[in-house]
């Protein structure tokens, strides 16, 4: 007993040791990536991969040994799961539907989501197919195809959000259709998301994929049916007049929210996706929501974002690229990523009736990836059907994708006519 409680406190000590240089490096990154107009989420990711093999540890192997050691990494992966259920939600509650609704921005809403989703889906799915032999040989060809086609696909809300907010696009025709775009691409991005995880976890088995997708929508009209009266009577019971988060609200809205990620689990679907339904049976209580965001939120995106960052840069090993084979498909990725977004979401917008300088800069915004690919790729890892060296390919789209953003819609004067603004 004694020998197992020194190893337990041994461990402990090993994780905060992490949580503290991660925590600090974090900060410091990000404030770093605000001081050159890039969004702190950007500095955040660097700073991980830059704490991974790619660099320390390559350049002090026994030193990253020390600080990031086998044993206590299942404990890490443990609290950037939660953080990331955590994360899901606030996402899930941060998507204003009502945008959607406006009339006068409904048709470029819907047709630059479908622009920004169908084509990346399409050309993300025949790189996979073209790729799959070489680069992914020993995983089954329909998975690998449709997990990159997922990679290819996603927009970064999030990201997206802070970087309108910092060049004051978020109350211009651009910037909400940009982030209504945004919203409607992720909410579809997530299930089919879903979807393709429930055909890998049942093996293609007919029988089983058709159980797990009856569960799931049992699961999601559940949780409108009963889901959202119970999200109105908790707020109404529990939310005080000051606006503030009581103790027993916050209590209730984390089982649910770990109450709906074991259920997603149980049909054999991540359990990030359960933070991400609850989410958006609260997204019409903005006080809420608000409030969830000042406290709560922030908390997690301090603490929990920094280690899920950390966490991929220590999976992701840029030297692993190590041929120029290995470079010329890292290059043939980003293209097509790239293209497959701003090229086709450009024509949408200009059917729609937007001006070239607001449909070039929808299409620099929807390229935005960063967060949302980094989750997608982490799923598609641990799950089996991306290698390592795609995973690191796809790694550095996400990264330049988020990165040449915001220097793009700098330039464009007549959008961004006040310049950046950074948030703390």
């Amino acid at each position: 007993m004694t020998t197992s409680i020194h190893t337990n406190e041994e461990i402990l000590a090993s994780v905060l040791i992490q949580i503290t240089l991660v925590i600090l490096v974090a900060r410091a990154a990000g404030a770093a990536a605000a001081a050159l107009r890039q969004p702190r989420a950007v500095g955040e990711i660097i700073a991980g991969l830059m704490l991974g093999p790619s660099l320390f540890g390559y350049l002090f192997p026994d030193l990253s040994a020390f600080l990031f050691p086998s044993d206590a990494s299942q404990t890490m992966w443990m609290l950037a799961q939660i953080g990331l259920i955590l994360l899901m939600f606030q996402i899930g509650s941060d998507f204003d539907f009502q945008l959607l609704r406006e009339k006068s921005n409904r048709r470029a809403v819907i047709g630059v989501t479908l622009a920004s989703l169908c084509v990346p889906l399409l050309v993300g799915f025949t790189m996979g197919h073209i790729a799959g032999p070489t680069l992914a040989g020993d995983i089954e060809g329909l998975s690998f195809s449709l997990f990159t086609a997922v990679a290819m696909a996603i927009t970064a809300v999030p990201i997206l959000g802070r970087i309108l907010a910092e060049y004051r696009l978020t109350r211009t025709r651009v910037g909400v259709i940009a982030i209504s775009s945004a919203a409607g691409n992720d909410v579809v991005g997530w299930i089919i998301l879903a979807l393709i995880a429930a055909i890998v976890s049942s093996g293609f088995s007919l029988t089983g994929f058709s159980l797990q997708i009856a569960g799931l929508a049992g699961l999601m009209a559940g949780m409108f049916v009963v889901g959202q009266p119970l999200a109105g009577w908790l707020i109404r019971r529990f939310l005080p007049h000051d606006l503030s988060l009581s103790p027993g609200l916050i209590a209730c809205v984390i089982a649910l929210i770990f109450l709906a990620g074991v259920a997603t689990q149980k049909l054999g679907i991540f359990t990030i996706f359960g933070g991400f339904l609850v989410g958006l049976l609260f997204h019409a209580h903005t006080a809420f929501v608000e409030a969830w965001r000042r406290t709560i939120g922030q908390f997690v995106l301090v603490f929990f974002l920094p280690i899920f960052f950390t966490l991929t840069g220590l999976r992701t090993n840029l030297l692993g690229l190590d041929t120029v084979s290995d470079w010329l498909w890292c290059g043939a990725f980003f293209a097509a990523s790239v293209l497959s977004k701003i090229g086709p979401v450009y024509l949408a917008a200009r059917l729609c009736g937007l001006g070239r300088d607001e449909a070039a800069a929808l299409g620099v915004l929807m390229n935005t990836r960063a967060l949302m690919e980094l989750i997608v790729l982490n799923i598609g890892l641990s799950m089996g059907v991306i290698p390592q060296d795609v995973f690191t390919m796809l790694v550095i789209m996400a990264v330049g994708t988020t990165i040449m953003t915001g220097p793009l819609i700098n330039r464009m004067k007549s959008i961004a006519t006040d310049g950046p603004r950074h948030a703390a």
